[in-house]
Formats: C-alpha cells, sequence, structure tokens
C-alpha cells in the first residue's frame, strides 16, 4: 500500500539536515560547484519538487532532498538572487515520527533519480525553444551551463523524430543520430537514413557526414561563409537551423558556380597585375590532371638605381630583425610579427631582383584553386600546348642545384638550444619507458662516480636527487608527445609508499617491500628527470650514453614529432629544401613555392601530423623519420629521400604535379 504524506509550508530557516538522509556522509554532494546547475533551475523556475521533511527539536529535517535544501541555503545567502530569505516557505512532505522506513525512503529518491536519458535531454532542450521560446542564453541561465553546450543539445533534440526513435532502440548509435544533425532538414535527413539503412543495417557516422554533403554546403563551412553574402543575392535556398551557424545552403550547384566565379576574378587580378597570357580557375587542384602543364619561373634580373637603394635598405632591415629575433624572452606574438615582417621583406627583395621572360609571360598563366579555406594561385603555368624549346636559360627549382646559399639551412643559437632541450624531453620519455635498462645506467654512474676519484663517466645524466630544469621559447607550442609518455609512465608508478602523512622511516619501509620491477620503474623515472638539454653523444667523448641512447632511443620521432612551433622557426626556403631534397616532395616543393610562409608551414605541419594517404612508400618513410640531423640519436642512419622528378632540362620548365 502507498504511503502518502502531508503537504506542508516550511520556511527554509526551519530545514536542518536529517541523519538519515543517505547522503548525510557525502558532504562533497553538496559542494557549491556540485550543485550549481541546481541552485540556477531553483533560481528561474522556483523548486519543481518538494522535500521530504520530519520534525525534529522544532525544525524540520529534510530526509529527502539534500541537494535541494543546500541549493536553497546558497541562494539565501547569494544578496544578488531576489525572492529568496530564510523566511521564505516552500513546498514539503511530512512524514510522520512513526514512520519506519525513513531510510529507505532517503535512499530510494535519490537511486530513483537516474541521470536523464541524452536523447530525452536534446527533446526536453528543443522543446523549451520551440514551445515555450526561450532562447540559448535563457536556458543556460536556467540550468547553470553554457550556451555552447545548450546549442549543442538543441541541434540534437531537432533530429527526425524516426532516427531518434531508431536510437532509442539502439538500432544505431548515438552518435551516428548525431551525424544527422548535420542537416537541419528533417526531410534530408529521412531520406538520407532510408537510403543508407536499405544499402546497409550498420551505419557509421562519417557516411552519415559523407551522404549529407551532397545535399548542400553549411553556412559555418570555409565555402559556405566564403560565397553566403552572393549565395542570399541571388535567391539561393537556405535550410535554416534554429542556429544561423548550422543552417545550409542547399543549392550546391549555384554555390560551385559562385565559388568558381570568386575564384575566376582573383585570377584575372593576378593575371592583370604580373602580365600572365591567361587565367582560369578551379575548385579543386587535380595534381594528375596537372601533371602535364609546365611552369615557369620569374629570373634575375638587374635592380635600377632606385630598387638597388631599397635592397640595401632592406639588407639592414633583415640584420636588424635576425638579431631581435634571437631575443628568447620574446613573446609569441612579437616573435610571430617579427617572423611575418622577415618573410614580407625577403619577397619585396626578391621582386626586385627577379622578374618574368616577355617570352614566358606570353605563354603561361595562373590557376586559382580553393584549398585550405583560402584562395590558392598556382602561377606560372604552361598549357602542354604551349610548352616552348629550351632557349638556354636555367630555372631554379626549391631543392635543385643552383639554389641560392641563403637557401641552406642554418640553426640559429636560440633554435639549437631548444632543439637541445626538446631531445632531452624525449630521451627523458624513452627513458621512463626501458626502466631495467635505466636502472642499471643509473646505479652504474653512482657507484663509478664514488668509486673512481676523478671525473664521472657521464657528465649526461644528474645522480644527485634533483630534476634538471630545461628552459624552452616556445615550450606551450612543442609537440607533446613525449610528455604524454612521461605523464604516463608516471601514472604506472607504484606510490603506494609516498604517503606525507608517514614519517620518511616509515615510508622507507613501505618502499624495500616493493617488488624489484616496481623499484625499477620508480629509479628510471627519476632518472628521466635528470637528463640535460642535449643533441646526439659523440661515441669519442662520451660512449656510455652514446650506446645508451641506441639502446632505448633508436628514432627520437617514437617521442617527437616535428611540428608548426617549429616550421615556424624555419625561413621558407628551408622548407621547401627540406620538402623537395630530403623529404621526396619535390613537386610538392615547386607547387608551393609561389604559397605564403604561412600556407608553406600549415603544410608542413599537416604532412608530419598525419603523412597524407597520396604518399609513396619511400615519400612516407621519409616523412616518418626525418627530423634535424643533430637530434637522431648518433649511429642511425637518416632514410635517404625517393628520387624525385627534376625539370625537363630541354624545356626549362618544372612540371607541377
Amino acid at each position: 500500500m502507498t504511503r502518502s504524506f502531508k503537504p506542508v509550508s516550511v520556511a527554509i530557516g526551519d530545514l536542518v539536515a536529517h541523519p538519515a538522509n543517505v547522503r548525510t556522509n557525502s558532504p562533497e554532494t553538496y559542494v557549491s560547484e556540485n550543485i550549481a546547475h541546481l541552485k540556477a533551475s531553483i533560481a528561474v523556475l522556483g523548486l519543481l519538487q518538494p522535500l521530504l521533511v520530519q520534525q525534529m527539536d522544532g525544525k524540520f529535517g529534510v530526509l529527502a532532498g539534500g541537494r535541494r535544501h543546500a541549493a536553497l541555503l546558497e541562494l539565501v545567502a547569494d544578496k544578488t538572487a531576489k525572492g529568496f530569505t530564510k523566511s521564505t516557505k516552500i513546498d514539503c512532505r511530512l512524514v510522520p515520527d512513526d514512520c519506519d522506513v525513513t531510510t529507505a525512503l532517503s535512499l530510494a529518491e535519490n537511486i530513483t533519480q537516474a541521470p536523464m536519458n541524452a536523447i530525452d535531454e536534446f527533446e526536453a532542450f528543443a522543446r523549451m525553444m520551440e514551445v515555450d521560446g526561450q532562447t540559448p542564453e535563457t536556458i543556460a541561465r536556467t540550468f547553470g551551463t553554457t550556451v555552447a553546450a545548450v546549442k549543442g543539445r538543441l541541434r540534437y533534440g531537432l533530429i527526425h523524430p524516426d532516427i531518434r526513435a531508431a536510437a532509442r532502440a539502439k538500432s544505431i548509435t548515438l552518435d551516428v543520430m548525431k551525424a544527422f544533425a548535420d542537416h537541419p532538414s528533417q526531410e534530408v535527413q529521412r531520406e538520407v537514413f532510408e537510403a543508407l539503412t536499405k544499402e546497409d543495417g550498420y551505419l557509421q557516422a562519417y557516411t552519415v557526414r559523407n551522404a549529407l554533403k551532397s545535399r548542400g554546403v553549411q553556412v559555418s563551412d570555409d565555402i559556405g561563409a566564403f560565397v553566403r553574402k552572393d549565395y542570399e543575392a541571388r535567391g539561393g535556398a537556405i535550410a535554416a537551423d534554429l542556429l544561423d551557424e548550422h543552417s545550409v545552403l542547399e543549392d550546391s550547384a549555384l554555390v560551385e558556380t559562385i565559388l568558381l566565379e570568386k575564384l575566376a576574378a582573383a585570377a584575372e587580378e593576378a593575371r592583370a597585375e604580373i602580365g600572365f597570357a591567361w587565367a582560369d580557375a578551379v575548385v579543386q587542384y587535380d595534381y594528375a590532371a596537372m601533371a602535364d602543364y609546365g611552369r615557369v619561373y620569374p629570373g634575375p634580373v638587374e635592380p635600377d638605381e632606385a630598387g638597388q637603394k631599397r635592397l640595401d635598405e632592406i639588407t639592414a632591415e633583415l640584420e636588424k630583425l635576425e638579431r631581435e629575433m634571437e631575443n628568447e624572452d620574446l613573446e609569441d606574438e612579437a616573435y610571430n610579427a617579427l617572423y611575418e615582417r622577415v618573410d614580407a621583406l625577403e619577397a619585396e627583395a626578391r621582386d626586385l631582383q627577379e622578374a618574368y621572360s616577355a617570352e614566358d609571360l606570353a605563354r603561361s598563366g595562373v590557376i586559382a584553386t580553393w584549398s585550405n579555406g583560402q584562395v590558392t594561385l598556382h602561377v606560372g603555368l604552361v598549357r602542354p600546348e604551349d610548352k616552348a624549346e629550351s632557349s638556354g636559360k636555367s630555372s631554379t627549382v626549391p631543392g635543385e642545384k643552383g639554389a641560392a646559399d641563403s637557401d641552406e639551412i642554418t640553426y640559429p643559437a636560440s633554435l639549437t638550444e631548444d632543439l637541445k632541450t626538446e631531445r632531452a624531453m624525449a630521451l627523458g620519455a624513452a627513458m621512463a619507458m626501458h626502466p631495467e635498462a635505466t636502472l642499471d645506467l643509473t646505479l652504474f654512474k653512482l657507484v663509478t662516480d664514488v668509486l673512481g676519484h676523478g671525473i664521472g663517466v657521464t657528465q649526461a645524466i644528474k645522480v644527485d636527487a634533483r630534476p634538471e630544469y630545461r628552459s624552452h621559447a616556445k615550450m606551450d607550442e612543442i609537440d607533446g608527445t613525449s610528455l604524454e609518455q612521461v605523464a604516463a609512465a608516471h601514472d604506472a608508478l607504484e606510490l603506494s609508499w609516498a604517503d606525507d602523512a608517514k614519517s620518511p622511516a616509515d615510508q622507507f619501509a613501505l618502499f624495500r617491500a616493493l617488488d624489484a620491477g616496481e623499484k625499477a620503474k620508480l629509479v628510471a623515472y627519476a632518472t628521466a628527470a635528470t637528463t640535460q638539454p642535449c643533441f646526439a653523444r659523440d661515441r669519442q667523448r662520451d660512449s656510455l650514453m652514446h650506446d645508451f641512447e641506441v639502446e632505448v632511443m633508436p628514432d627520437i620521432r617514437v617521442h617527437w614529432t616535428p611540428n608548426a612551433a617549429l616550421f615556424n622557426r624555419f625561413k621558407k626556403a628551408w622548407l621547401l629544401k627540406i620538402l623537395g631534397e630530403e623529404l621526396g616532395l619535390a613537386q610538392e616543393a615547386v607547387t608551393l613555392a609561389s604559397s605564403t610562409k604561412k600556407e608553406v608551414v600549415a603544410f608542413c605541419d599537416k604532412l608530419f601530423a598525419e603523412p597524407f594517404a597520396t604518399l609513396t612508400d619511400a615519400q612516407r618513410a621519409a616523412v616518418a623519420a626525418w627530423c634535424p640531423p643533430m637530434m637522431q640519436t648518433a649511429g642511425v642512419g637518416p632514410v635517404e629521400a625517393p628520387e624525385a622528378a627534376t625539370p625537363d632540362d630541354e624545356t626549362e620548365v618544372a612540371e607541377a604535379a
């Protein structure tokens, strides 16, 4: 028989905690951050569920609803919350004194309040916006969450009901259901859902997203943002989402037409500025289709008197900027600004000393494409039918013989010191991952340093129980692989003995009880932290660490990956040289020669983060192995770059792949 309890209004000031509440012994349940959303909800909507209370010494003990009670007390204390004082009365249900199920009641309420099903939550948010007229901002305030979180839930709550039903029935996963939100039209969602489930009963999120891409372009995509103004001006249909950034431009053909027109305009502007014979535009640069095209390059010219004067000014300013860039105290923003200025000056100097010949201009042109969210210009291209016989001149191709001496890669002092730090971090990660070998190294150094009565066997590590301080100009931007590996090694340590509440003697007793493998991990972790900034060891000077590094870190790339933080500190010419000569990507280097430094850095960053599927096996191996030569373990030979196709000497043109 169900027990009913008498309704009663109780002042907030008369409520106290009840000892029978099952959460009384879990004070963390009531801390401010854990009830913030509840406080926000009560402040806006009021108390939606009465408290269960029982009279106790003139007060009312909260038997069930302790978190709501805590939220009410915070509202009373919050001077910005209106309508909540100690005398404010709230709805409660009174449990009689003779009721013997108080603990059971409290336990039942806390257990049965299971977290809301994710789909229920999505739909509830959508109803609040569609039916109640609320905004993401008001919903966020109601639930004490962020606007971004509300926007995400709203999208999913408006997915076609059939798809939501499939997710409830677990015939598709929640991630697959969410993928349908990429298009706001429920009709389009349903059509794609039916087509995909007819072909294959098992769906994956990426399959859904790929299918939806053919049904329009989101306004938040780079192409959508680029063409939207013109698209709307021409009356293009838009599938409107409750949140504008998820609306879709439905007429894909019109989107492509406008994109091509804008690309053609950019190509024509470049053609007119440089003096090329023709201009063209394609959405995507097809390397296979362009394989028969040639390319011409500007040749050296003698600047006039005014040009030479400007060159002298540029040279002086570049020398000044390079000195400023060696300042290790420079903030990132200032450093990047200097690099951009250097790029601009180098481009200006190049324009003063280079020019296309009249013959080359008469047969070459420019193609504009869309790449990485922006217009990319491929200049100096020569159509197959316009390729001319060689006139005896030579074109300079990045990475080829004849490239300027300034293209040679040199490492400034500041970059050298930072690369030493990064290598030490990678070596430390390798040592932590090889505990037995590192234990032997540590004990060997400790013993030989004491018994040798002279200079130590190596200065590469310090066994004085102090971690090595590592300075770096760009610590927040470097590759984090080694840091993650060391953190994982730390998480695997047996540290139950390291209780600060115990005396050192008690800690030592627990430490001695550890098995040998756990002790080895601890010693290895500690020794790894003492590795000093370093490059590859000279076997003649430090045979111990030379051989040890070869054993534990035969390949630094297991612990470190080059990224934009490194490439930003290289000159554009260096990056092109690395791509063309060391990685065997000569055609890509040729194509990127006309790009900005930022574009080249972005290309290199993506290449090393996830080598492209189009790479040959030899190119992939070169990318996987590349690092500045002094960082690789001594004795490990570099991977040879694959043979790169060179320009046809008879046509003076480098083929653009």
